[in-house]
């Protein structure tokens, strides 16, 4: 996930929430990044903004790691290309691909770690819960069975 932030013509920003499966986010080439542009709350505000005013930038976030990336550049969107729209496709994903953002780099920053509260996504912690609940199955076969009329422990 990342947030993609633009502004209309008058210079009036605008925050969007971009999300996907790990990886939507791909490298097109050395100074292009581009993604898969979802349904969503049919506003098209990202889009008019684009048409506007090209100018945009990336805020890439990783709670995990206490990392953050700020880039700088320029974006539009591509529809009905198909060669793009299957690059940047994940058929595994259930969104619906309803066009592509292109960003072209200008600057980039890797920015201070503080003050960056942890989080993980539920990829990160299921197999962590996971095994937290069958270590708790296991323990109460344990009480279980010591609690037991017929335990050796009573």
């Amino acid at each position: 996930m990342f947030y993609l932030g633009t502004s209309n013509a008058e210079g009036q920003p605008y925050i969007q929430y971009r999300g996907g499966p790990p990886g939507f986010l791909k490298v097109i080439d050395e100074k292009t990044l581009g993604f898969a542009d979802f349904g969503g709350n049919r506003q098209y505000i990202t889009l008019g903004n684009l048409t506007d005013n090209p100018k945009a930038f990336l805020f890439l976030m990783d709670y995990a790691h206490s990392r953050r990336i700020k880039v700088w550049g320029t974006a539009h969107f591509v529809e009905g290309d198909r060669a793009i729209l299957e690059q940047l496709q994940d058929l595994s994903y259930p969104g619906k691909v309803e066009r592509a953002i292109l960003f072209n780099i200008e600057a980039w920053d890797v920015n201070c770690p503080q003050h960056i509260h942890k989080r993980f996504s539920q990829r990160q912690i299921a197999p962590v819960i996971e095994q937290l609940q069958q270590r708790i199955k296991e323990l109460e076969l344990q009480v279980a069975a010591l609690q037991s009329p017929d335990s050796p422990h009573e």
